[in-house]
């Protein structure tokens, strides 16, 4: 189980690319056609990166869409184990 909490894909979004390209949330929110609201939404941690989403990351920085929704994935994981003290046994065992 892991322990330590993963980035966040905003957080990858705006350190490992806004930033160093220069680029504002406005500038990527006009490249991608959506609100400023959404990126922001989404730097800030408050949205997760949708399929859709993911896609058009994905193509705008040379990425692919499972970078996108792996780094979701983890993060979404992690809440998650974090709510859930007890998991169920398991039923089979392994041959």
């Amino acid at each position: 189980m892991r322990t330590r909490k993963p980035t966040e894909p905003g957080e990858i979004l705006s350190e490992d690319f806004l930033i160093p390209l220069g680029m504002t949330q406005k500038q990527l929110a006009d490249h991608l056609g959506c609100d400023v609201k959404v990126v922001n939404r989404l730097v800030n941690g408050r949205t997760s990166v949708s399929a859709e989403m993911a896609l058009k990351l994905g193509a705008t920085f040379l990425t692919s869409p499972e970078f996108w929704l792996n780094a979701q994935k983890a993060v979404d994981l992690f809440k998650a184990q974090q709510k859930l003290s007890d998991l169920p046994t398991p039923v089979l065992k392994a041959s």
